[in-house]
């Protein structure tokens, strides 16, 4: 007999967010050992500036040999660690969160709890501010991971606030309001909201005025404001970016006990593998459970260090940041130009790593059956896992996550290309059945023929 955990679907990994990943791991791309395989576009992970930390290393050997003063600190790190956690590395994170939002906000390190990632840091807010039956609002689309995170463990229930295309997606005082009213229709208690900013997967900042709007309502209201700010150093366009806690301090709310942040350094930096995470919040009984919450996800002690050295050179944070945001506001022109030119739109987006496509046009009927059936084909048949709307709780069928840097610029290329020889397909050929299929399986031949003998000719130069 097992649990009731165990046997049940609560975990939500049954969604197609989850599902598309599964088909990805059976046939990987790779550029020359697999160049037919699904290319990972599902996947918000940064990877376009690992060169710049590991050059830092390169010029820093002392910090991963555990060194400190040429003294060795490893039995320090290595014994036990209290799970308040290492006090220059607190130190640093405070400064880093700073600089990000243009020191318009001050962090308290006594303030802060270090978590394994932000997934760690939401699920343990949730056990700090809701009971099991209670709801969080949440604007849709949102993060497909957060049915898993949110709910699974805690019991809590999630109430999409519905958003919507023709206005951007922005979040108004009606939405919230009806979110409100339909949970307590359903007889959930709401403790709070939930955001996170930018917008996974929109890919868009939250700007000052939905964060006024918001704090009113969550005051108004006595309920809890959480903001997960996870993607805050990635905003490369206007409008720049701004935190909650700059909004709430406007408002002379800055020491308001019911509003929260989540940072990690997952997407800013990069790292999701160190799982680096943290809970910043006035509320001293939610730091005070938090904290020993936190003994059942702790960062390792020379994890804390390496990032504490890190972190802790100004001269390197600032020039990561202004390179990151480059190389990130050029990989999503990147993307946009090349949808553009196969007839495809997208929300326009200032920050993430993803862009919110619009594939509405190329559905047969405006349902999410059709948008599941579209989103199949561009798995199993184009080779790209994207992410459906319907995963991210759109209220409107067609819209697809695309993620766009975890890639180099090559494989961007490759999927760039079997998207035109998709869209080509379907234009040229208005037939149904088997003549259709055997155009794209051509045309897909073609593509895989055409990157192979061009990764070909590249090795050819590259020996000569």
């Amino acid at each position: 007999m097992l649990s009731s955990k165990v046997i049940n679907e609560s975990h939500g990994q049954d969604s197609s967010y989850f599902l598309g990943w599964q088909e990805y791991e059976k046939n990987p791309f790779h550029e020359t050992l697999n160049p037919s395989g699904i290319v990972q576009m599902g996947l918000a992970e940064n990877q376009l500036s690992f060169d710049l930390i590991e050059s830092w290393l390169d010029d820093h050997p002392e910090v991963l040999g555990l060194k400190k003063n040429e003294e060795s600190v490893f039995k320090h790190l290595a014994l036990f660690q209290d799970y308040h956690g290492l006090p220059a590395f607190k130190d640093a994170m405070a400064k880093f969160m700073e600089k990000i939002r243009g020191s318009k906000v001050k962090f308290n390190t006594n303030k802060m709890v270090l978590t394994a990632g932000s997934t760690s840091a939401n699920e343990t807010l949730m056990f700090c501010l809701a009971n099991p039956g209670d709801a969080f609002l949440i604007p849709a689309p949102y993060y497909p991971g957060f049915d898993r995170d949110l709910k699974w463990r805690t019991g809590v229930e999630i109430v999409p606030i519905h958003c919507v295309s023709s206005n951007g997606y922005k979040i108004t005082k009606e939405a919230l309001e009806d979110a409100y009213e339909r949970a307590h229709k359903l007889n959930l208690n709401v403790k709070g909201v939930l955001i996170t900013n930018p917008s996974n997967p929109l890919g868009t900042s939250t700007t000052r005025g939905e964060l006024d709007l918001l704090l009113t309502f969550t005051s108004a209201k006595k309920i809890h404001m959480v903001s997960d700010e996870i993607y805050s150093g990635t905003v490369f366009d206007s409008p720049e970016f701004t935190s909650v806690l700059e909004v709430a301090k406007d408002k002379n709310m800055d020491l308001d006990e019911k509003i929260h942040v989540v940072y990690s350094l997952s997407k800013d930096l990069g790292l999701p593998g160190f799982r680096v995470g943290l809970i910043y919040s006035n509320n001293e009984k939610v730091v005070s459970a938090a904290t020993k919450m936190s003994s059942f996800g702790l960062i390792s002690s020379q994890t804390q260090h390496l990032l504490a050295n890190l972190l802790s050179d100004e001269r390197f944070t600032t020039k990561y940041l202004e390179v990151n945001r480059k190389r990130l506001r050029e990989r999503r022109d990147r993307l946009v130009s090349g949808l553009k030119k196969a007839g495809i739109g997208c929300l326009k987006s200032n920050g993430g790593l993803f862009c919110w496509v619009d594939l509405r046009h190329l559905l047969k009927s405006n349902t999410f059956e059709a948008e599941h059936s579209l989103w199949t084909k561009i798995v199993c048949e184009v080779g790209l896992n994207i992410s459906p709307g319907s995963s991210c709780h759109s209220d409107e069928p067609g819209w697809f996550r695309v993620c766009f840097a975890n890639m180099s610029d090559q494989t961007l290329e490759v999927a760039m290309d079997r998207v035109h020889g998709f869209v080509e397909a379907m234009v040229m050929n208005t037939n149904h059945g088997k003549q259709k299929r055997t155009m794209w399986d051509s045309r897909r031949r073609s593509l895989i023929n055409k990157w192979v003998s061009k990764l070909s000719s590249v090795q050819c130069e590259s020996e000569r």
